[in-house]
């Protein structure tokens, strides 16, 4: 296992692994301090968007040790890209994050020409960026994430048998969503930070409407960003009433999922969000 993060990240362990269907992830393990798996297996967290999001959350497993709050002791497994592809992570997230069939937004487009206009991203790269969104296979990287990572990181890692949760952000909140949605049995906790439901007609109404009266068991937290609904972007109000429909539609028909309001931005919410689904479905 590669020694390459030792020192920049206390307790990380850092490894590469292809999926089988040919995409190159990088994987960071974090460990709660002092943790012995052989007195008290601990369960997993799985983070997306490793290669953005794990500086800002593996830190935060201190939580654990908080007096004031203490959080349930987990490993955190951030997931990220790796090789050639982490250079790209920004538009290959797009592929793996979003559900198959999500419709791409004019407002979305705009935004991303914005970027080319501000240039924050070339012509080609907006092009790459947009055309992952043609083909987004959400379903193939959670297959990745439940029957190939997840089984060795239980092995290696000596981890519990239950308790497990999921955390994303902006994309990777909408894949949270999703995830939820399905209903499978590994996470029993998931969080979805400023998720990207980018459009009225999003698959994750559609899932929810094939669900009816059932309700999946796992718990789920979802939080806005209230600058995001206040400001003068539009992508980022339909992305906030979107998901607001989206609470409504479900807990109107009593589901059982709890959300808050971060003060912050699109861009700075990611680790308050992470924050708060580890105090609202993990706490000691």
């Amino acid at each position: 296992m590669s020694t390459m993060w030792q020192g920049c990240l206390a307790n990380t362990d850092y490894f590469e692994t292809r999926s089988s269907g040919g995409h190159d992830y990088g994987i960071w393990v974090t460990t709660p301090p002092g943790y012995d798996p052989a007195a008290a297996q601990a369960p997993v967290v799985y983070v997306l968007d490793g290669n953005w999001a794990v500086g800002m959350t593996a830190p935060l497993i201190i939580t654990q040790m908080d007096p004031m709050q203490r959080i349930q002791p987990y490993i955190q497994v951030s997931v990220g890209y790796a090789g050639e592809e982490a250079a790209h992570w920004e538009r290959l997230r797009n592929r793996d994050l979003v559900p198959p069939g999500e419709p791409i937004t004019k407002e979305f487009i705009d935004a991303v020409e914005m970027g080319v206009q501000a240039g924050t991203m070339t012509r080609e790269q907006a092009d790459a960026y947009l055309a992952e969104l043609s083909d987004s296979r959400a379903d193939a990287f959670l297959n990745f994430l439940t029957a190939e990572l997840h089984p060795r990181i239980e092995r290696d890692y000596s981890t519990a048998p239950s308790g497990h949760g999921l955390f994303g952000y902006s994309y990777a909140g909408l894949f949270s969503l999703y995830t939820w949605l399905t209903g499978g049995t590994l996470f029993e906790s998931i969080g979805a930070g400023s998720p990207g439901v980018a459009s009225e007609d999003s698959q994750v109404f559609a899932h929810l409407q094939a669900l009816g009266d059932n309700r999946p068991a796992a718990k789920l937290h979802v939080t806005f960003n209230e600058r995001e609904l206040l400001g003068d972007m539009e992508i980022y109000q339909n992305l906030t009433k979107n998901t607001a429909t989206f609470l409504h539609r479900l807990t109107s028909h009593g589901g059982a999922v709890t959300s808050a309001v971060m003060h912050e931005t699109h861009v700075t919410g990611l680790q308050a969000s992470f924050l708060s689904y580890l105090r609202t479905c993990r706490p000691q």
